[in-house]
């Protein structure tokens, strides 16, 4: 069975980690999986990195697309993927998540007839200003096998019409889709709910971060809580206000806390644009606000394990903290992982000063001790690749 697995961005690479690693260590003789890197994340710190350290195969094509406005970055991959599709003549096309590199993607196998496996479908935040929320809407709707994290997602799908047989089949352990017999198409689409692929990684690669990076004893943050924060995304980014109240929040609790801010390269840029002079110099010259570079995988999952609480606007770093029995405060008004807000171990403050506060206090007075297994049991890779061999050959392995 032949895969085509599209790639791009720095969280997409992560989540191919586990499918790669799955391939390589059961299914070696069985799956062959031709990675395309679209080059929607170019920067090493971002990219290349991440290949390096977690032992994914080099891509067998990158379309070196680039950053541009997103009608010509996604034109420039459709067309790309296109040809390789037509050369390849895969049996399924891989997608993750909500890029512009997913919806590309839908959009040039569902055209010519590829089937399309879309790995976190169902995913809502019902917030389509974001260019997220279209893209993994166009997708999951192009998708002949769409594989969701969590039951929320299950539930959202079958709300927008997506057949789901809530009985599932005994012989795929965790399925709750139409897998039962007969082939999926695109007009028949079948729907698992799998657990998450990134629980998968964090499990995988817990022991090893400990092992492979020193980013604690770097920053002489052994033995000290800290906050950890990341902020990248272009609505708090690319607006003043917002950004200039996070960062507000985030000097508050800099009186009283060290933070770690790895620093995306769009949040680098703006820092000094849409940054007050005056917030600047207090950012800049405290002694208790780390700015770093980007991070590698690894290392973010190490500073996630040591930090006491985790300030993000990442859907990825949301759930790694939650894994990590972490609580979260969410700079969005909205999440799509609905489920970690509601067991009470993450907060949705948006990019508002007082909510942001309120949130941190609201941890520290009573921080979180119950953390519900709601993303699985860490073998949802092999439970894909599975379904998609079942569809194929009309046969379950078990790995």
């Amino acid at each position: 069975m032949k895969l085509v697995t599209i790639i791009g961005a720095r969280p997409q690479i992560i989540k191919a980690a586990a499918l790669s690693r799955a391939i390589r260590n059961h299914y070696a003789d069985t799956i062959q999986e031709v990675i395309v890197h679209t080059g929607q994340h170019y920067d090493d710190n971002m990219s290349q990195v991440f290949f390096d350290e977690l032992g994914i195969p080099s891509p067998d094509y990158n379309l070196h697309v680039g950053s541009a406005s997103h009608g010509v970055q996604t034109a420039r991959m459709t067309e790309g993927i296109e040809a390789l599709l037509i050369k390849e003549q895969p049996d399924f096309i891989v997608l993750y998540g909500d890029t512009n590199s997913t919806l590309a993607g839908a959009v040039a196998a569902a055209k010519i007839h590829v089937p399309i496996v879309h790995i976190e479908a169902g995913l809502r935040s019902f917030n389509k200003s974001m260019p997220e929320e279209i893209n993994r809407i166009v997708c999951d709707h192009c998708s002949t096998l769409l594989f969701t994290p969590t039951k929320a997602g299950l539930e959202n799908l079958k709300r927008e019409g997506f057949p789901i047989d809530e009985s599932g089949p005994s012989t795929l352990r965790l399925a709750a889709g139409t897998a039962g017999s007969g082939s999926a198409t695109i007009d028949h689409p079948k729907v698992y709910h799998c657990g998450d692929i990134m629980y998968d990684n964090s499990l995988h690669f817990a022991n090893i971060a400990e092992q492979k990076t020193d980013i604690i004893q770097r920053l002489e943050l052994g033995g000290k809580p800290f906050i950890l924060a990341t902020i990248h995304r272009d609505t708090n980014t690319d607006h003043p206000e917002r950004l200039g109240a996070i960062f507000d929040a985030l000097i508050e609790l800099s009186k009283e806390n060290q933070i770690v801010l790895p620093l995306h390269p769009r949040t680098a840029k703006l820092l000094k644009t849409n940054l007050s002079n005056e917030k600047q110099a207090l950012v800049f010259s405290s002694a208790n606000i780390k700015l770093i570079p980007p991070v590698s995988f690894l290392e973010m999952i190490a500073l996630e394990r040591h930090a006491q609480l985790v300030v993000t606007d990442s859907g990825g770093v949301q759930k790694e903290a939650y894994f990590f029995k972490k609580p979260g405060i969410i700079l969005r008004p909205e999440t799509e992982w609905v489920e970690i807000v509601e067991t009470g171990n993450a907060i949705l403050a948006d990019a508002d000063e007082c909510r942001i506060l309120k949130a941190w206090q609201h941890f520290k007075d009573n921080p979180p001790t119950v953390f519900p297994e709601i993303f699985g049991d860490g073998h949802a890779a092999e439970f894909i690749l599975n379904v998609m061999l079942q569809q194929k050959y009309n046969k379950y392995e078990t790995p």
